[in-house]
């Protein structure tokens, strides 16, 4: 049996980057949250 999580950087990146958080209202929601409250990365 194989594990669930096989990490990509790109697929992870399209998935959870900074570009697709601000391509939408609610993602841009998320990013003003995460920076108000002080994260050294806001998104991946």
């Amino acid at each position: 049996m194989s594990q669930t999580y096989q990490p990509k950087k790109r697929k992870r990146a399209r998935a959870h980057g900074f570009l697709k958080r601000t391509s939408t209202p609610g993602g841009k929601k998320t990013i003003l949250r995460r920076r108000r409250k002080g994260r050294s990365k806001v998104s991946v």
